[in-house]
């Protein structure tokens, strides 16, 4: 199962809880990493080389780019490289494949369901949400019809 994040640690506790080390594939979301990337003080030539090598999924080879430049923004950037060093891919490949590999559309969805639960009018009870989140992701997973919540 591919665990897609962004980088915050209280993601990866989450995702640490579905299933075993083994059968879960961590990936850092590119668009986060290319963030924290545009925050270090280096060359713009500095950049690119460690961006091309990040998008191979060569975290030593980007590390490598800023050996001859110190700065405090490259040693935390390079330490969120090491943090991560297993969840990032080959991202080239994975785009090739058609796979995901930014969270963009999860948060936005995050975001829609926000906005719903305070929606004018509308009184929702804190202990139902689950049971309305359970349902509506069983439905868009394929594994309830609408025939079904007539029957609830």
């Amino acid at each position: 199962m591919d665990c897609l994040g962004d980088g915050h640690d209280g993601v990866w506790g989450v995702y640490a809880q579905i299933g075993r080390d083994g059968q879960r594939h961590e990936i850092l979301d590119w668009f986060h990493l290319m963030e924290n990337l545009h925050q270090v003080s280096a060359t713009d030539e500095e950049r690119q080389t460690a961006r091309s090598f990040l998008w191979e999924g060569q975290v030593d080879a980007a590390i490598n780019t800023f050996e001859t430049t110190e700065s405090e923004t490259i040693r935390r950037f390079c330490g969120y490289l090491e943090r991560h060093r297993d969840r990032i891919p080959n991202y080239r490949y994975y785009q090739e494949e058609g796979w995901p590999i930014g969270s963009g559309d999860v948060e936005s969805w995050v975001k829609q369901i926000n906005q719903r639960t305070k929606i004018a009018g509308a009184s929702w009870k804190a202990e139902r949400i689950p049971q309305v989140l359970a349902h509506r992701c069983a439905y868009l997973n394929g594994r309830l019809s609408p025939q079904h919540y007539f029957s609830l």
